[in-house]
């Protein structure tokens, strides 16, 4: 009983969350469509609201000058709440709207084909790269480990 109580806060066989997503996606179309799959391996389970977003976690420099910093492109928060038993299999549609902000050496290289090697090199050489990825969390009632998942993506 008490075991059972421990798994329940720590969220060990409850809600085991799955994102499907596209492997790549159109910056012009601005919205991204998936699903999650959410399975349930104990009773009782109540999920209070689901957050999904795209981020892009933008790296400059190199060594002990390196810089990360991460930014939301896209965010839904599904606020329904409903509630899972063991073995039941919940697929939640959703579409995020999302903006692209490129960057001032993005807009220089696609300026032209003279500064697109330029820019590379520049990029190349100060260590600059974007890497874009959807992640999604749950708040279950009474869970103190959340199911998340993060699936990585690429920008056309």
């Amino acid at each position: 009983m008490v075991f059972t109580k421990i798994k329940k806060k720590l969220g060990i066989e409850g809600i085991k969350m799955t994102l499907e997503v596209p492997d790549t996606i159109s910056i012009k179309s601005g919205i991204m469509t998936g699903q999650l799959h959410l399975s349930s391996l104990s009773d009782g389970n109540k999920i209070l609201n689901i957050e999904v977003q795209i981020i892009e976690k933008y790296t400059r420099g190199k060594g002990a000058q390196k810089l990360i910093d991460e930014y939301a492109m896209g965010k839904i928060k599904i606020l329904k709440s409903f509630s899972m038993n063991k073995d039941e299999i919940i697929t939640v549609p959703f579409e995020i709207p999302f903006t692209f902000v490129p960057s001032e050496m993005d807009r220089l290289e696609e300026k032209n084909f003279i500064t697109k090697g330029l820019v590379r090199l520049a990029k190349k050489a100060r260590g600059v790269k974007s890497e874009y990825s959807v992640r999604a969390h749950a708040v279950v009632e009474g869970t103190a480990l959340q199911p998340h998942d993060n699936k990585v993506i690429h920008l056309t």
